[in-house]
């Protein structure tokens, strides 16, 4: 693989870390645990290659566990590949990589069947296939589920016990910092800092010539997400110090129905699965009407951004803090078998959907955009992939389909593998131990102190949430740059940063991002997908049928530039070269 221009070659910045203490080598090395991480250690250590994962808590505990709803593939009677390839195009508002999405719905039924042969348990129907639900902006039943409404937790003890089977080495409790890279720009490793006691404590490196991204979202620049604690943007921040592009950032999906915990309420928020309204729930006011009837055609089924800004819309109308999602008529039983988890949830917070509407409003949820990628899952820095919600494949475009990720992360796993595979055949990968460049002696990159990180969600939920405007929009971004140049000036001056640690480095991540999701959403001057502005309410196919990509400069401003057309250039150096714009 080879480099975009301007990319391949790293920044230099790094943050400011203590140099590695310990070391290990591998031919792979897999960050982060959910479905696309496990998927592509598996299938590396199925090859042969000597792989290791790297995850910031245990093995379990990213987004994948969390999910809800399901796994979307063309499995049921009369479903076809074309058809999921249209819902998803329709979702994603004109802004997906049609080829991206073709590959995801051929090849997404065979994946979901080889989960099923590592182990993972679905639901059946009575007949004893699988029992399919539907979701928002699917108009077939085409979404596999399990335990009702704990899909992700069983996919996620399937690939973990699959793992642990295998004895894949892997290193828990391990944030990951840098990559590494050798003398001509190709990826060498990375470093990482192991919290607690264990094996290795500290930071240290895994040597690789290929490194996997599997870091999952981002969710955590936002005061309320339903994204877990460890969701702070590392793996995008980590590729844009590496000199790689990121692209999409500005759309981030708001899943409609969160439980609403009080206008205060920060952090991970519970989730009300889109398959409750799958199953036939009412989104209702106060008073008990129905708002979404008339809005679409799909009404409370519609794609997310849809019902998102219906429940928004409501609100301002009426100048309520939450709407209600009504589900009494599905009766004890059916809450208790195929909502479980959300009923548990629910009552966990003084909620009984059973006899009571439940409060949601919308809240962070999914990254569409992230670190840009080709069919291969290859960014534009040799040796460095990125799957699952940490990568911009182009499948979600401007919005991404209801339970499409899953299926996103195990079909770019398994193409991953498949080409560090084919690259480990033809050059001798396995015999090549990467030489990466010195440690630098002095930090690259200020680090703000961990109060910073409340300041930014704050910032971010002010003026990127829902609905943005260019005045929010720049009071964000001027905001977020005061905080971005106070820690420089303080860097530049005196020579001082706050303190190395996993706070302040997920602080500085997410101000990383934060920066790079205002840029490209101030540039958008449209409403498209899940970016809605409003003073530019309408969709502007003649200006904006195109990606933002965007870079980071050694001197740590942003390059930003657009792409031709509304499919991803190549990564590789025959892409045609764009002015960057400063920021």
């Amino acid at each position: 693989m080879t480099a975009g221009p301007g990319a391949g070659t790293s920044t230099g910045i790094r943050l400011h870390a203590p140099a590695p203490g310990w070391a290990l080598s591998a031919d792979v090395v897999v960050v982060g645990s959910g479905v696309a991480g496990l998927t592509a250690a598996l299938r590396c250590d199925a090859a042969g290659l000597k792989t290791v994962v790297v995850t910031k808590a245990r093995l379990d505990d990213g987004s994948t566990r969390w999910a809800q709803g399901g796994i979307a593939a063309a499995l049921g009677e009369g479903d076809t590949p074309e058809q999921h390839l249209d819902d998803t195009l329709v979702a994603g508002a004109g802004l997906c990589d049609e080829e991206a999405v073709r590959i995801l719905v051929t090849e997404g039924p065979d994946a979901v069947r080889r989960l099923i042969e590592t182990g993972a348990h679905f639901d059946e129907s009575s007949e004893g296939g699988l029992e399919l639900t539907r979701e928002g902006g699917h108009h077939r039943r085409r979404i596999a589920h399990a335990g009702g409404d704990a899909t992700g937790a069983e996919i996620s003890r399937a690939l973990v016990e699959a793992v642990r089977a295998r004895g894949l080495r892997t290193v828990e409790n391990a944030l990951v910092l840098d990559l590494l890279t050798d003398a001509d720009g190709r990826t060498a490793g990375v470093t990482l800092h192991v919290m607690g006691e264990g094996q290795h404590d500290g930071v240290g490196a895994v040597h690789a010539p290929a490194v996997v991204l599997a870091t999952g979202g981002m969710g955590q620049v936002f005061s309320a997400t339903t994204n877990p604690s460890v969701s702070t943007g590392d793996g995008v921040a980590l590729a844009l110090r590496a000199g790689a592009e990121v692209s999409d950032l500005e759309f981030v999906q708001f899943h409609p129905t969160v439980l609403f915990l009080g206008a205060d309420a920060e952090g991970q928020q519970p989730l009300v699965s889109e398959a409750v309204r799958g199953e036939g729930a009412h989104l209702v006011d106060a008073a008990g009407v129905r708002f979404m009837t008339g809005q679409h055609e799909l009404g409370e089924l519609a794609p997310r951004d849809i019902v998102a800004k219906g429940i928004m819309r409501r609100m301002q109308e009426q100048g309520a803090e939450h709407m209600f999602l009504d589900a009494r008529h599905f009766g004890a039983h059916m809450w208790e078998h195929r909502f479980p988890t959300i009923l548990a949830a629910c009552r966990a917070h003084g909620i009984d959907p059973i006899t009571e509407p439940v409060p949601v409003a919308p809240a962070a949820h999914y990254a569409s955009g992230g670190v840009r990628t080709d069919s291969r899952g290859r960014t534009t820095v040799p040796g460095l992939y990125a799957c699952g919600e940490v990568a911009c494949t182009g499948v979600h475009g401007a919005n991404r389909l209801a339970s499409n990720s899953l299926l996103e992360g195990l079909v770019y796993a398994e193409r991953i593998v498949a080409d560090i595979t084919a690259a480990h055949a033809g050059s001798g990968l396995h015999a090549r131990v990467p030489a990466p460049v010195p440690h630098p002696e002095k930090p690259a990159h200020p680090l703000l102190a961990p109060e910073a990180r409340f300041a930014i969600q704050r910032i971010m939920t002010e003026g990127a949430g829902v609905l943005r405007s260019a005045v929010s929009l720049d009071t964000a971004a001027a905001a977020i740059q005061k905080l971005h140049t106070d820690a420089r000036d303080a860097l530049d001056e005196n020579g001082k940063t706050a303190e190395p640690g996993v706070d302040t480095w997920e602080a500085t991540n997410l101000l990383c991002v934060a920066r790079v999701l205002v840029t490209a959403a101030r540039l958008r001057e449209e409403t498209r997908g899940c970016h809605w502005r409003e003073d530019h309410a309408d969709r502007d196919d003649t200006t904006w049928h195109r990606h933002i990509v965007v870079r980071l400069n050694p001197d740590r401003t942003l390059a930003v530039h657009t792409t031709d057309t509304a499919d991803f250039p190549p990564t590789r150096h025959h892409q045609p070269e764009h002015r960057p714009q400063e920021q």
